[in-house]
């Protein structure tokens, strides 16, 4: 039973200048609740609830004040502070002596989801799951090449000219061996450690998975993004009234 997981909530959130300019953008308003209180959503129902959420430097602290240990949520919080921003892989390497020797879920700040992921989540057994949606702007994303049996074959990063519409959205499920990987991730022509690459290494040892989303996802990680984001969420709420 996957009990752990990892909220990723740094970065500068440039895209969302200049809202982003004296806070993060994790924080900011997603129709009526701050954008991190959907991906903690998101694990809870997946019963997922002890979190590790690892943020910059500069709003560490904000970050406690709202969400405090979790209790109020029915969570288990604890926070992790990475410093710099060299990309997703290089953060998730902080969660180390969190996981321990356990599987755990991981899942980008920005990422709203409409389904629910518990019986994936909770039947993974070993290697890595990812979780795609076909989209319209792929150039946006990790896009994912599958074969005739629906096997992913290869991941790309922001591909300037994609082979498919498979965005690899921003969920993930993985065993501890993750960590030995992480150590051997090269910087990307981007300047980040790419957490495709960490996926890719995955595909090369036939130990990926993966599953089409049924329902609504939306990153928000845009002006553009949000918005929708926000409708998303509304929808949501009040479908849940």
């Amino acid at each position: 039973m996957i009990k752990k997981g990892v909220i990723l909530a740094g970065g500068t959130g440039s895209r969302l200048a200049p809202m982003t300019k004296v806070t993060n953008k994790h924080l900011l308003p997603v129709y009526n609740k701050p954008m991190i209180y959907y991906p903690i959503d998101t694990l809870k129902k997946s019963g997922v609830t002890e979190l590790l959420i690892i943020t910059g430097t500069e709003s560490a602290g904000d970050f406690m004040k709202l969400l405090g240990s979790g209790d109020e949520l029915g969570v288990h919080i604890t926070f992790r502070v990475q410093e710099g921003t060299a990309g997703i892989a290089d953060a998730l390497k902080l969660a180390e002596n969190f996981v321990g020797n356990e599987n755990f879920a991981v899942i980008l700040g920005d990422n709203i989801y409409e389904e629910n992921f518990k019986t994936i989540i909770q039947n993974f057994t070993n290697g890595a799951h990812i979780f795609l949606q076909e989209v319209e702007y792929a150039d946006r994303f990790g896009v994912a090449t599958l074969n005739e049996k629906n096997e992913v074959i290869t991941i790309v990063e922001k591909p300037h000219t994609p082979e498919t519409n498979f965005a690899v959205t921003g969920l993930y499920v993985y065993d501890s061996s993750v960590f030995k990987k992480l150590e051997i991730v090269e910087v990307s022509n981007r300047g980040e450690y790419e957490i495709t690459d960490v996926n890719q290494m995955y595909i090369d040892d036939s130990q990926m998975t993966a599953s089409f989303l049924e329902k609504g996802w939306n990153d928000a990680g845009t002006h553009e993004s949000l918005f929708y984001a926000s409708k998303l969420a509304r929808a949501m709420a009040l479908e849940a009234q």
